[in-house]
């Protein structure tokens, strides 16, 4: 399946408007995450990420940080709407890259997932297909099967997306 990308940046932002973003280059990879963490606050059966490299984002307004432990022990942040309380982005303190919540984008419509993470707690009634990448846990390749998946999956004929 190719997808069509709109042209970049890509933007999106909060319910109030309080907050905007952009994203200037072409997202790693888009994925839902079916852990409980990502269930509980998107009040939702999963979680929409659409993963890119930090300097790569522009965030204009201000944004509140909650914060917690993984299981893993690493810190990791989310980064919400302090007046609306929409969630916007979120990811490992001091990684390269952070996940946007896909439905913030002003254009999601053109999103198809890469794969699946976490679907040891996925909701009983999503049905993954045979043919999908699929992840009990959190991927032990650092995203590469998805992420290969996604270039292949945006790629415009004959040429390679980075």
């Amino acid at each position: 399946m190719k997808l069509s990308m709109p042209p970049l940046p890509l933007t999106g932002g909060c319910q109030c408007g309080q907050v905007r973003y952009t994203i200037a280059a072409t997202p790693h990879v888009f994925y839902l995450c079916h852990c409980r963490e990502c269930q509980r606050h998107t009040s939702s059966a999963f979680g929409e990420s659409l993963r890119v490299r930090s300097a790569d984002l522009e965030v204009q307004g201000a944004l509140r940080t909650f914060r917690r432990l993984s299981d893993s022990g690493k810190s990791r942040e989310g980064h919400f709407c302090p007046d609306c309380g929409v969630r916007i982005v979120h990811g490992t303190a001091g990684s390269e890259m952070v996940n946007i919540k896909a439905g913030t984008l002003d254009d999601a419509t053109w999103l198809v997932p890469a794969g699946h993470i976490w679907t040891r707690s996925k909701q009983a009634f999503v049905v993954i297909g045979a043919d999908e990448i699929a992840y009990d846990a959190q991927p032990r390749d650092d995203y590469a099967a998805m992420a290969a998946r996604w270039r292949d999956m945006i790629a415009p004929a004959g040429q390679s997306v980075v």
